[in-house]
């Protein structure tokens, strides 16, 4: 079956989903106030699945590793320590922390800001190295995580509900217009990806002969690190951490897809991750009646998938 046969067929699977999640027990009645409460949602599920999948792709693109993830980098936990420190020093009544849109843009600039500190940086040696760089951020994610744990053994436990909210990944209380305020972001990431597809491409056959070919692998990597960055803080911002949906979303992907081109991929991998995770919050709705958060199916499905593809050596 050719790819874009197999792509509509998931594009297709997506829209019945999609319209089934807004359009399940509507009546004449009810139908302005539930659609004013799910498009928001679907909406916010549909820019964190393409802000993953399509970061996570061309991760695994400049690091020529297809087990690792945007999250290695410690995004996740940089977000974590950010809303555990506004938490701490101006406390819970803070306005950084009870104004969705100041601490939404609080969020994402400091996230942006570090990630373009530490690649400006790192990059600047004539001997940068992907791995190098790799491990800085798994050595700052546990920093992070440990001084997180920390200050949360020093807030009052009323406090600490405040933060509950943002360990989780959660739809249900997506706030519209940061939804809105998200997507002209995306947009201009995802473009900033499509005119990159080319060299990205070329990063298949390998560094030294990417280079051979004309590709100047620090400034793309550098470039492609920047909007991965941008992408991840807005998505994490916006719905909270997500681990191990990207490596799901992209390895599927490939199983699935037999083309090389990025132009293609990030079209099928952002499709794909808005069916999963579309498919995957109706089940914690419908299935499981709110008793559990989509970040924890993803987590608990993400690591045993780890697992398989370390024992069957599938990276």
């Amino acid at each position: 079956m050719r790819d874009v046969v197999k792509l509509s067929l998931v594009f297709l699977g997506t829209l019945a989903v999609a319209g089934y999640f807004l359009g399940h027990g509507l009546t004449a009645d009810n139908y302005a106030y539930f659609l004013s409460r799910r498009t928001p949602k679907v909406l916010a599920i549909a820019l964190a699945a393409v802000a993953i999948s399509a970061s996570s792709l061309v991760f695994q693109t400049i690091t020529n590793n297809r087990i690792l993830t945007p999250s290695i980098l410690g995004f996740d936990s940089l977000y974590m320590l950010l809303q555990t420190t506004l938490l701490v020093v101006f406390g819970a009544s803070s306005v950084l922390l009870i104004n969705p849109y100041l601490n939404f843009v609080v969020c994402v600039i400091l996230m942006t800001i570090s990630a373009t500190v530490l690649f400006t940086l790192y990059f600047r040696r004539r001997r940068a190295n992907i791995y190098t760089l790799l491990l800085i951020g798994i050595v700052l994610g546990s920093v992070f995580g440990s001084i997180s744990q920390f200050f949360t053994l020093l807030v009052d436990p009323s406090e600490f509900a405040v933060l509950q909210d943002a360990m989780f990944a959660s739809f249900n209380n997506a706030n519209r217009d940061l939804v809105y305020m998200s997507v002209p972001v995306l947009a201009l990431c995802l473009l900033a990806l499509y005119r990159y597809a080319n060299q990205l491409d070329v990063c298949w056959l390998g560094e030294d002969n990417a280079i051979s070919l004309g590709v100047d692998i620090r400034r793309l990597t550098l470039k492609v690190m920047m909007i991965i960055a941008v992408m991840i803080a807005v998505s994490t911002a916006l719905i909270g951490p997500v681990l191990f949906f990207g490596l799901i979303v992209v390895s599927l992907a490939r199983q699935i897809f037999i083309s090389y081109q990025h132009r293609f991929l990030i079209i099928a991998t952002s499709i794909l991750a808005v069916f999963l995770l579309l498919t995957g919050q109706f089940v914690v709705e419908q299935w499981f009646g709110f008793e559990t958060t989509v970040s924890v199916i993803i987590n608990f499905v993400g690591g045993s998938y780890f697992l398989y593809l370390l024992t069957k050596n599938k990276f």
